[in-house]
């Protein structure tokens, strides 16, 4: 886990405690509360499951990125042996 995405996590984390801190302190019905606490705990996941979807998706761009730029390198490293051993042969 890069320290990025713990930073975010550890955001998201400490304004869903308050979150709740806040609503379990607010003079409002128990029964108002928790539904307030259900939808912002329904709110928190969703935005916690596209943080992990982005970020599976960008490692998966990496690692794409990262293997033609390997497929590119061989490629040239083979053309360069191949105009050497021409030029010697």
């Amino acid at each position: 886990m890069t320290s990025t995405t713990k930073v975010v996590l550890g955001i998201l984390g400490a304004a869903a405690a308050g979150a709740v801190i806040g609503m379990l302190l607010a003079p409002e019905k128990g029964s108002d509360i928790r539904q307030k606490v259900k939808d912002a705990a329904n709110d928190w996941a969703c935005q916690l499951a596209d943080l992990f979807a982005e970020s599976k998706s960008e490692f998966s761009n990496f690692t794409n990125k990262a293997a033609r730029k390997a497929k590119d390198m061989a490629g040239q490293a083979e053309d360069r042996f191949n105009n050497v051993r021409e030029s010697l042969g």
